[in-house]
């Protein structure tokens, strides 16, 4: 373990050596594209990675081994362990997980929903919506429960240190608002980028989304009962959405005159900052959180029931069409600010996707780049099966090159609230396509498509595979800006993983 220590990246040489399981690792070039951030790796540095994560994926570290840890040194990191064990387990009280979703990671739990039952209902079960933590779920006390307080920090708009505290009940009180909204992890289908190679993050298939129905308070009017608790309203010049106590929503024209006014007196209010009861930070732009199209809420409701703790109990910030990092769970402090959130999640390399042929983040400049928010469009195939004329026969192996009908369906969604107005699917590469049937979600409001949409196609002439027994097919959406998928995922290529977004490919057997 001394020859460990001496490489803890502070050297001449300034390689940074690591050890976990008995085995050594040398992580020189793996500290940069680390999806927490540098900072976070380097608390390892020089030794035992086991005090600061419970589960790593091997699948990083196979090609940064260079050897084995004397078993004396490892019997003396299990003790370290087995004494921490003792003393607790972050992990100890995690919520219940329905079996039918796809574990990638235990602690934290990633988890994603199967393409069999993606879409088998518009609102996904509570149950079956995807999971993507960073830390352990938050587990109140009754105590906590009953203290918690969501805080406002309104000290921008004053110049003097201003920070309402809100409770549940008072939350409640304000007008409920429901929006549908599909959420998507920025990760979804890194799998298909790890076919070309290799990036940094859980290798999701298609099922890192959900839809829900969330109710809950729209978050200009927290920001506005906060303001009326400071007393500020008595000073409209400096206050935010100053109307009446009465919590009543303002008209129209009186909302966007409230807003040009703040955004007038205030030209250095630039993003709305939020901070959760496990210390994830994130941020979203003014414009967003303040606009009466934005639709962002502060939810308490998740499929009519309450928010349960796995999906952010008490409060979560639901901001449509948005990455779905910017809707953070348990959210606690919301501020007004001049700059983007701080940390790795908003500033470092988590959720910034870097040019195709940057394969070492720690070679450009991660300020210079903004981080993901609104996002593009995307789809998936979740059900393919052949289409067999009564005289035919299901079960004969067919000719590679010959052509067959099959019928599949899908969902997609696009960010920024853009419609879907198209899907487009095809069995031969893209030589020939066939439209789609839009069955679901085809009646939301224009330009405030928060939520997926569900497609079906009941005959696509597809060209047997050389295996003789499975077909080749590929869908796209098309948005209302008519922003399209792109062929190929090579050219979106990133470190991270990130928007993948190229047409969704499905092999599947039809014999």
């Amino acid at each position: 373990m001394a020859q460990v220590s001496k490489n803890n990246g502070e050297g001449p040489d300034k390689r940074v050596w690591m050890t976990y399981g008995g085995c050594v690792y040398d992580v020189t070039d793996f500290i940069g594209n680390h999806p927490g951030g540098s900072h976070k790796i380097l608390l390892a540095a020089g030794g035992p990675i086991e005090p600061h994560w419970h589960d790593l994926p091997q699948r990083y570290m196979e090609k940064m081994l260079i050897g084995e840890l004397h078993p004396s040194d490892q019997e003396k990191v299990d003790e370290i362990m087995d004494k921490l064990s003792e003393e607790s387990d972050p992990y100890e009280n995690e919520p219940t997980r329905s079996p039918l979703l796809k574990v990638h990671n235990e602690t934290p739990m990633n988890a994603e929903v199967p393409a069999d039952i993606l879409n088998s209902q518009y609102i996904t079960p509570v149950s079956e919506f995807y999971i993507r933590h960073h830390h352990p779920v938050p587990l109140l006390s009754k105590e906590q429960e009953e203290a918690f307080r969501l805080d406002v920090d309104l000290s921008l708009l004053s110049g003097q240190k201003q920070t309402a505290k809100l409770s549940l009940a008072q939350i409640k009180s304000l007008p409920k608002v429901e929006v549908t909204s599909t959420l998507q992890c920025s990760g979804n289908r890194r799998s298909g980028f790890n076919d070309l190679r290799e990036t940094s993050g859980t290798p999701w298939s298609q099922g890192a989304i959900s839809t829900a129905k969330w109710g809950g308070a729209r978050l200009v009017d927290v920001l506005m009962l906060a303001s009326e608790q400071l007393a500020i309203e008595q000073e409209p010049a400096e206050g935010v959405y100053c109307t009446s106590k009465s919590h009543s929503i303002s008209s129209l024209p009186e909302t966007l005159q409230n807003v040009q006014r703040l955004l007038d007196q205030h030209p250095n209010l630039q993003h709305i900052r939020f901070e959760s009861l496990d210390g994830m930070l994130s941020s979203i732009d003014v414009g967003k959180a303040l606009s009466p199209f934005g639709d962002v809420i502060i939810a308490y409701e998740m499929n009519d029931g309450i928010l349960n703790r796995e999906h952010g109990y008490p409060l979560r910030v639901i901001v449509p069409g948005y990455a779905a990092v910017r809707s953070p769970k348990w959210v606690s402090r919301l501020e007004l600010a001049e700059e983007e959130a701080e940390g790795a999640w908003h500033r470092g390399l988590n959720y910034k996707i870097l040019p195709p042929s940057v394969h070492n983040a720690s070679e450009v400049d991660l300020e210079q780049m903004p981080g993901l928010s609104e996002v593009s469009v995307f789809s998936g195939i979740t059900k393919v099966s052949r289409v067999v004329e009564a005289s035919g026969d299901a079960v004969q192996r067919l000719v590679p090159g010959e052509t067959v009908l099959v019928k599949a369906s899908g969902w997609a969604w696009a960010g920024g609230g853009r419609n879907i107005v198209r899907v487009d699917v095809t069995g031969n590469n893209g030589k020939t396509w066939e439209s789609t049937n839009i069955t679901h979600g085809f009646n939301q409001p224009y330009g405030r498509a928060w939520a997926w949409v569900f497609w079906e196609c009941p005959s696509i002439p597809a060209t047997v595979c050389e295996d003789g027994i499975s077909v080749e097919l590929c869908c796209k959406g098309v948005d209302k800006a008519f922003n399209t998928q792109p062929e190929s995922s090579d050219g979106m290529w990133n470190v991270r993983g990130l928007g993948n977004n190229s047409w969704f490919r499905l092999r599947h057997k039809v014999v």
